[in-house]
C-alpha cells in the first residue's frame, strides 16, 4: 500500500506539472501569435510603400505629386519604427526596449526557452536573434524616419532618389517574410505539444484514480462478508460458554402447584373474616369451619 501511495505522489507531481506545461504552450503560443500579428502590420506597411514609390517613379508623375506621395512615405517610416519599438506581450517588449530599432534589447533579441513538460529536459528552444537583426537592418534602409524617429524630417527617398527604393523595400518584405516563417515553424509544434500533454494528463490521472480511489461495491459487499463472520462467531462463543439462554430468552416460569383441600380450608377461613357473611356464597360459607 505505501508502494502505491508513493507512485501516487509521483502521478500527481508529473499532473500538475504537464498542467502548468499546458499554460505555457499556451502562453507561447499567444505570445507567437503577437509578433506574427506586427510583422504582418509590417508587411502591410511595407507593400503601402512600395506602391508609394511605384507611383513616384512613373513619368506622368509630377514634381508636387512625389512631394505629397514622399509625407505619406514618411509616416508610414514612422509607423514601422514604432511598431517595432512598441509590441509587447505581458509587459515585455518582443524586439526593442522601447528606444532602439536595431532589433536588440527585446525578448526575441536573443534566444528564448519554452519550459513544456513536467521535467527539466521538456524544452523548446526559439532563437530568432539573427533573422530580427537583419529585418531591423533591411527596414531602417526603406526610409530614414524608422531610425529617426526621436527627429522625424522630410526624406527623399521618392523625391531625390532612384527606383532602386522599390528593390529596397523587396528586400525588407523577404526579412519580414523569414521572421514570419521562423515564428510560425515554432508556433505549430506549441499546438501538438499542447494536445498530447492533455492526452497525458487524462490517462495519468485515470492511472492515479485507480490506485487512491475507493471501489465502494467491492468495499461494501467485503464489510457485509465480515460483519456476518463475526457475528456467527460471537453467536458460538455465546453458546459456548452456555449464556446464550440468558442473554437471549428470559427463563421460564415453574408450573403451578396443585393445592390440597386441607390447604385451602384455611385461606377460606381468611377471606370469610376479611369479606361479610353477606358478600360470600352460599357454597363458601357451608365450606367454613364450625
Amino acid at each position: 500500500m505505501l508502494q502505491a501511495c508513493r507512485f501516487a505522489v509521483r502521478l500527481n507531481a508529473q499532473t500538475r506539472g504537464m498542467e502548468v506545461a499546458q499554460k505555457n504552450t499556451q502562453n507561447g503560443i499567444s505570445m507567437m501569435q503577437t509578433a506574427e500579428g506586427a510583422f504582418t502590420e509590417l508587411t502591410n506597411v511595407l507593400l503601402r510603400m512600395k506602391d508609394l514609390s511605384t507611383e513616384a517613379f512613373n513619368a506622368s508623375t509630377t514634381a508636387d505629386g512625389k512631394t505629397a506621395l514622399q509625407s505619406e512615405f514618411d509616416a508610414l517610416g514612422l509607423e514601422l519604427s514604432n511598431i517595432v519599438r512598441s509590441t509587447s506581450f505581458g509587459g515585455q517588449r518582443l524586439f526593442s526596449d522601447g528606444t532602439t530599432t536595431g532589433g536588440s534589447a527585446g525578448l526575441l533579441s536573443a534566444a528564448i526557452s519554452f519550459q513544456i513538460g513536467a521535467s527539466a529536459q521538456e524544452t523548446m528552444g526559439v532563437d530568432t536573434a539573427t533573422n530580427l537583426t537583419a529585418l531591423a537592418t533591411a527596414v531602417a534602409a526603406v526610409s530614414s524616419n524608422y531610425a529617426g524617429f526621436a527627429t522625424p524630417a522630410a526624406g527623399t527617398e521618392l523625391t531625390g532618389g532612384t527606383n532602386a527604393i522599390i528593390t529596397t523595400i523587396d528586400t525588407a518584405l523577404a526579412s519580414v517574410g523569414t521572421v514570419r516563417a521562423q515564428l510560425g515553424a515554432s508556433s505549430n509544434p506549441l499546438e501538438h505539444v499542447y494536445n498530447n500533454l492533455g492526452n497525458m494528463i487524462t490517462n495519468t490521472i485515470a492511472s492515479r484514480g485507480r490506485i487512491l480511489d475507493v471501489d465502494y461495491a467491492a468495499e461494501t459487499s467485503n464489510s457485509t462478508s465480515q460483519q456476518r463472520y463475526f457475528g456467527a462467531e460471537a453467536e458460538q462463543q455465546l453458546v459456548a460458554a452456555g449464556d446464550l439462554g440468558d442473554a437471549v430468552m428470559p427463563a421460564e416460569k415453574p408450573p403451578a402447584t396443585a393445592v390440597s383441600s386441607s390447604q385451602r380450608e384455611p385461606i377460606v377461613a381468611a377471606v370469610g373474616s376479611f369479606y361479610p357473611a353477606s358478600r360470600v356464597s352460599p357454597a363458601r360459607q357451608k365450606a367454613r369451619p364450625t
